[in-house]
């Protein structure tokens, strides 16, 4: 299909941000436009200056035979702050108290524009790791779990604690959960995980770490890596956490249900570098 040049910069480029951390060769979008690839080289340049000039992400560009063109969507530090910081306000709201210290968060969960943008800034810091597939468990941070997974580009495998037959084979493991001390099962479809594949474990909310501890241990029954563990909100105590290398974006760090008051700080992402 012949494309104006105008026509063809606008379709790259959602193409692009479409396809995410995958290698595009330039014959692929020279046979799509019919377009010679000095045309296409131009068309990648002025793309690249724009999306980098509004920090929407690097375009990485390689030679030769098998050379292309790769988006990979990135968040700057200050992007991230101003995120956070707006995140910050919405959650010390004392309308979201709720029994056991926990915090209403569904709304924010379930906002998908926000969702998006909190998913681009675990894509952003765990960009370099080979992300393969991201795991999470059929709670509420699914949501937030596809949102990483598809600015990654890659598939994710939902955790469940009860067996469907439509999942097939499964894997099944004990575990404690750290917050009510209890022994439960958690189970992974045979066909979600492959072996030797870089695992990012995502949640929305992190207290004793008791379930996510549960997940890691799964993924070494798949022969799998564990290569992050991202929370949206880590709860602060003077219980030791049963996970100890984690990323989270907000940490929960005081609760007074009398007072109703929340008190809420950016998480440790901002303690390392999102470059």
């Amino acid at each position: 299909m012949k494309f104006r040049r105008s026509g063809r910069l606008v379709d790259m480029t959602q193409y692009l941000l479409s396809n995410p951390h995958q290698l595009i060769p330039l014959t692929f979008f020279a046979e799509r436009y019919e377009s010679a690839k000095s045309s296409i080289s131009e068309d990648i340049g002025i793309i690249k200056e724009v999306l980098e000039m509004n920090r929407l992400g690097n375009v990485e560009t390689s030679a030769g035979a098998s050379g292309g063109v790769t988006f990979v969507p990135t968040v700057d530090e200050k992007e991230a702050t101003d995120l956070i910081d707006q995140l910050l306000v919405q959650l010390q709201d004392p309308s979201r108290l709720l029994p056991g210290g926990y915090l209403y968060m569904m709304d924010i969960i379930g906002d998908s524009s926000l969702t998006q943008q909190l998913g681009r800034v675990f894509a952003s810091y765990y960009r370099k790791e080979k992300i393969d597939v991201v795991m999470t468990m059929a709670t509420k941070g699914i949501p937030l779990a596809y949102a990483v997974a598809q600015h990654l580009h890659v598939p994710v495998s939902i955790v469940r604690h009860e067996q469907r037959i439509t999942e097939g084979s499964i894997v099944s493991i004990n575990y404690v959960s750290g917050s009510t001390k209890r022994i439960q099962t958690m189970s992974l479809a045979r066909r979600s995980l492959k072996p030797h594949s870089n695992v990012l474990i995502v949640d929305d909310f992190m207290k004793a770490g008791g379930t996510i501890r549960g997940m890691m241990d799964l993924v070494q029954e798949f022969q799998a890596n564990v290569a992050g563990v991202g929370v949206l909100t880590e709860a602060i105590h003077e219980e030791e956490k049963l996970v100890s290398d984690y990323t989270s974006l907000t940490k929960l760090s005081h609760v007074d249900v009398k007072a109703k008051t929340i008190q809420v700080e950016r998480g440790n992402i901002f303690d390392r570098s999102l470059s």
